[in-house]
């Protein structure tokens, strides 16, 4: 890994403006960096540094959440939960990097604290809680182009805010609104994707994903009206390191496949050829649990360490999950139907007695699950079968998220029993 860079040290005539929330936590970084380092170099583990400044206190949020009302031995193994599954390396390895996933799993432990403690009714001035949520939402979807069908899933998270009780009519039309500003958000997101990133996602969407997992594609594509000798370009990449086939950015790529390669004709070639897109979703299932990305090397170049080599301490939950994780589609569906209607019996009773714990509790895991389930076929239609543990990184936040709060809530006694509104109103 490299650790410091050029602050505009170069000219770089082939720059895209690229709309990321992401700014914001590297623009803090710059600031410290000047101040106490370099105007000149940058030292990415400021930027570290500045995810574990917000991350620390979202682990603090998430124990909260999900131990209290009570302090007991069984609160301990939930804390040490929390911290086994989110503190694992694979994902704080990210903090020291330009990947976006750092915000995106530190804002989400945000959102999913704030529903929780707000379904436990345990702060008075719920509105910081209801802020807290709408704003990490809106950073999650705005820090990357893939995440703007998220809008629709944390959208149906949000419809649980409705049932807090004694609701103000002026608390509500503040919920609708933002409702609307989390689906804007992922509207903008997707309007402002530059031309050539469009181009890239589509080029590689075909060679790694149309032309892959059958055994020969040439018929299939020409069937769909896309020159057969496309089918020759398996596999390669956009920007290649070698030698290409044909080159992606010339014209005659652009006007006889990008052109052609739109979602309707992915949406038909899919729909003609199911035995291939369900083989894709299980390539993409086997990859769900492995969040340390492969492609990158975890250690600089004078630590003796081959180049590629990557970190294994403190990678023990992300080990045994990406190992043992059933590699099937059809898996991933079924476990979350089984969570969702695990989760919908909580719904029916707290909505007979009035209670608002199990309804918003049971539309959060709704809104989750719709990641889970939808990120793998979003993943595979746009972005292909490469670098799936960055594209799929929700999908086992998420996840480990409904799994310790499930641990937490059978521990606790909570699952299908309203919760425990004891303790004091904190501020």
């Amino acid at each position: 890994m490299v650790k410091k860079f050029g602050i505009l040290q170069y000219f770089n005539e082939n720059n895209v403006a690229v709309f990321s929330s992401q700014s914001i936590f590297i623009k803090v970084a710059l600031i410290l960096n000047k101040i106490f380092y370099s105007s000149k170099y940058f030292d990415i583990r400021f930027l570290g540094i500045v995810y574990y400044v917000v991350f620390l206190p979202a682990i603090h949020l998430l124990t909260r959440a999900l131990v209290e009302p009570a302090r007991k031995i069984r609160s301990y193994v939930i804390a040490l939960l929390i911290v086994i599954v989110f503190a694992d390396a694979s994902f704080t390895l990210y903090f020291n990097s330009f990947f976006a996933e750092p915000g995106m799993l530190i804002c989400t432990l945000y959102a999913f604290s704030a529903v929780i403690l707000l379904a436990r009714g345990r702060y008075s001035k719920r509105w910081r809680l209801i802020t807290l949520f709408f704003i990490s939402v809106i950073l999650i979807i705005t820090s990357k182009q893939q995440n703007t069908p998220l809008a629709l899933s944390f959208g149906v998270a949000s419809i649980g805010l409705f049932f807090l009780p004694n609701l103000k009519k002026y608390e509500k039309v503040a919920l609708v609104g933002g409702i609307m500003a989390v689906l804007a958000s992922g509207a903008v997101t997707y309007g402002l994707i530059n031309k050539e990133f469009n181009e890239v996602n589509q080029y590689q969407s075909f060679t790694h994903g149309a032309l892959m997992e059958t055994g020969d594609p040439s018929k299939k594509i020409e069937a769909e009206g896309i020159n057969q000798q496309f089918a020759l370009m398996r596999e390669q990449n956009y920007y290649a390191k070698t030698y290409d086939t044909v080159d992606p950015n010339s014209k005659y790529v652009k006007d006889n496949l990008i052109k052609k390669y739109n979602f309707g004709w992915i949406a038909v070639y899919y729909a003609k050829n199911p035995r291939q897109f369900i083989n894709l979703l299980d390539v993409a299932t086997k990859d769900i649990m492995i969040t340390q990305i492969k492609a990158v090397g975890n250690y600089t170049k004078d630590s003796g360490k081959k180049a590629g080599a990557q970190l294994t301490f403190f990678t023990g939950f992300s080990s045994f999950a990406g190992a043992f994780f059933p590699g099937k589609y059809a898996f991933l569906c079924l476990l979350s139907l089984v969570l969702v209607m695990v989760y919908g019996v909580s719904f029916y009773i707290d909505l007979k007695k009035g209670q608002a714990f199990g309804i918003m509790r049971f539309f959060l895991v709704l809104g989750l699950i719709t990641i889970c389930v939808f990120v793998p076929i979003v993943s595979i239609i746009e972005d292909r079968d490469a670098d799936l543990a960055k594209h799929l990184f929700m999908v086992p936040v998420c996840l480990d998220l409904i799994f310790i709060m499930l641990i937490a809530d059978i521990l606790n006694h909570q699952l299908w029993l309203p919760a425990n509104d004891g303790g004091d109103d904190d501020e």
